[in-house]
């Protein structure tokens, strides 16, 4: 019971201290930004409040303060950023520089008014968005297990406390039974946001049935996906949640002790994970007799070498144990046989940190959300070629066109700017996913949906590609991925890949022939079957998937020895449009070999026998009229 008072009496002394305050400012700590020098603006924002005399409360300093001034962890709108958020007023600032704290302080904190020039602006009209949830990045995301990134100070557990946090744990260290937590998770449609979608009730339910004295609850933050940054910004805004999580699961399979698996390229994240841990054993949630009880569960943190493979289970528990990662043949699975040989449950970041907002919701609340076969809401990494890049989240069932025109803001040119719908395809689920298109653009996304489609939610990544894009280097890119990435234990990973990577250098090249594509698909569906793990078997996928959706592109390279978007430099060729060529003759002089020829009052041409495709000709044109392609 005394337990109990200490939560609800740190609860209501940051309240009391919060209620105490006029405004809150709350600079954007996520890696992103960090990047662009907010803590920068974090010292300004400090320096100016103390010069104009007011009185600030900052980390462990929160007595009698007007103003508070707060670190977060990601607040998502990272095209943006560096972001600031003013509370209550509920104003976001954006592309923040450490010179505007004074502005901000004079006119938001004092004057009680926004910074015009700050505030997020319409594209479509340039109107000033002065309401943060009414910006459409925010406005149309479902953000739950992203409720507290960006929102609390992601150093104090006293915040987290008093957003909620730690009573659910409580609440399954006291209340409930083992077989109640993973009969509620089941119950709630949760299933893995690794990749997988393996249902996360009935994983902990086969863990919990296996004997044994010695049990162990493993977080896997090995995100690798390239463009993937969602479980990062979780670790990094939101640590106690994955914590109280993991938690909930060790009293759910009968844990005894829990291990945070981290890429070392996520040093914020690390930092941010052993400070939760430490504070949460100083609190008494975490280590002998937690929250007061007979339960014993501590939590420690690795860190991997940021091997891609080590994202498979089998192969992040031989990174743990000292070995080197590579997976091995299931059964026997983790929840039998895992870590140490012990039982084992594994959840990556996003479903642990999802935990404690389903026991607080309740199981069919949460089941409400998303669709029959995929419940509740899924992170993505939203990036390529679109307005607002950056951190989201939706329920499942929403569809590409909300995500990509609504949230991402539509798609964009090379160089940024809007370019209405040039869309041409969205790489998902990483190198293990496949390419969406435009007929896709209202599929609601899901497991199933897109599973049939041959491609896959994977960890979140969502890559936006325009029309200039070509699909055929789209998958030489995955593939040189994996094939770096393969651990080499099965044959058909180690060298198929590897052979399927130089097939697809063939055919950007100007090598590849109607065998070339015959082999790279029989070679594709052999890796796909015959791999031992799922790096291997997915590994073909964004081929497969380019190849089913944009065979045209291929077969323009292999048989036109023509790229259609012009980014193959091997198969690049100049022309010059008849309508913009005023004559003038600079390409000509500019062109090292002379292959380009003509007179005063007639189009300019191209020996393209002659042209060794340096692009001297387009460099040299004033009036756009030599374009490759």
């Amino acid at each position: 019971m005394a337990e109990q008072m200490t939560l609800e009496r740190r609860a209501e002394h940051f309240r009391a201290s919060m209620d105490a305050c006029r405004c809150r400012v709350i600079v954007c700590a996520g890696t992103g930004c960090i990047a662009g020098g907010s803590m920068q603006i974090f010292d300004a924002f400090r320096e100016e409040i103390a010069k104009r005399g007011l009185s600030v409360s900052v980390f462990l300093e929160k007595e009698g303060a007007d103003n508070a001034l707060a670190i977060s962890g990601c607040q998502g709108f990272c095209q943006m950023g560096p972001l600031v958020a003013i509370q209550p007023h509920g104003i976001l600032y954006c592309m923040v520089k450490p010179g505007d704290a004074g502005e901000i302080t004079d006119t938001t904190l004092v004057g009680g008014k926004p910074v015009e020039r700050l505030l997020y602006k319409r594209p479509s009209d340039g109107a000033s968005v002065c309401d943060m949830k009414k910006i459409p990045f925010y406005e149309k995301q479902h953000r739950l297990t992203l409720e507290f990134c960006g929102n609390i100070d992601v150093r104090d557990l006293d915040e987290y406390i008093a957003r909620g946090g730690y009573f659910q744990a409580r609440r399954a260290v006291f209340e409930l039974s083992d077989t109640q937590i993973c009969e509620q998770i089941l119950a709630s449609g949760l299933r893995g946001r690794g990749g997988a979608g393996f249902p996360t009730g009935r994983k902990w339910d086969l863990t919990r049935k296996n004997p044994g004295d010695v049990k162990y609850v493993i977080c896997n933050g090995d995100e690798g996906d390239p463009g993937a940054f969602m479980d990062r910004c979780v670790m990094e805004g939101d640590p106690h949640a994955v914590l109280e999580g993991m938690i909930v699961a060790a009293k759910a399979v009968g844990g005894t002790a829990g291990f945070i698996y981290v890429r070392m390229e996520y040093p914020l994240a690390v930092q941010r994970l052993k400070a939760a841990i430490e504070a949460a054993r100083e609190a008494g949630f975490l280590g002998k007799k937690i929250f007061g009880s007979d339960m014993d569960f501590d939590i420690s943190v690795m860190e991997g070498a940021g091997a891609f493979v080590c994202g498979e289970e089998t192969a992040l528990i031989a990174s743990l144990e000292g070995r080197r990662g590579m997976p091995t043949i299931k059964p026997p699975f983790p929840a039998e046989k895992g870590l140490f040989g012990k039982p084992t449950v594994i959840n990556n970041v996003e479903t642990l940190a999802t935990i404690p907002r389903i026991l607080r919701m309740g199981a069919d609340e949460y089941a409400k959300l998303g669709t029959d076969t995929a419940k509740g809401t899924k992170t993505f990494a939203l990036t390529g070629h679109v307005a607002n890049t950056g951190l989201i989240e939706v329920p499942f069932g929403a569809t590409l066109r909300e995500v990509v025109g609504d949230i991402g803001g539509g798609v964009t040119r090379d160089d940024g700017s809007l370019c209405g719908c040039d869309f041409k395809a969205v790489q998902i689920g990483g190198p293990s996913g496949g390419c969406l298109t435009q007929e896709h653009l209202d599929l609601p996304l899901d497991y199933d949906n897109l599973k049939k489609v041959g491609a896959m939610v994977g960890s979140g990544g969502l890559v936006v590609m325009n029309q200039g894009t070509c699909m055929v280097k789209i998958a030489r890119y995955f593939m040189k991925f994996t094939q770096n990435e393969s651990c080499g234990k099965c044959v058909l990973c180690r060298e198929g890949t590897r052979q399927m990577l130089n097939l697809l250098d063939d055919i950007i090249e100007g090598r590849g022939t109607e065998e070339t594509m015959k082999l790279l698909e029989e070679l594709a569906e052999v890796v796909s079957l015959g791999s031992l793990c799922a790096l291997g078997k997915t590994a073909p996928n964004p081929v497969l998937s380019t190849i089913k959706n944009f065979r045209a592109e291929y077969d323009a390279h292999i048989y036109e020895k023509r790229c259609p978007t012009g980014s193959c430099e091997a198969l690049a060729s100049y022309r010059i449009i008849p309508e913009k060529c005023k004559s003038c003759s600079l390409c000509a002089r500019k062109c090292p070999v002379g292959c380009i020829s003509g007179e005063k009052g007639k189009p300019y041409v191209i020996d393209s026998s002659k042209c060794i495709k340096c692009g001297a000709c387009a460099a040299g044109c004033k009036f756009g009229a030599v374009v490759r392609g």
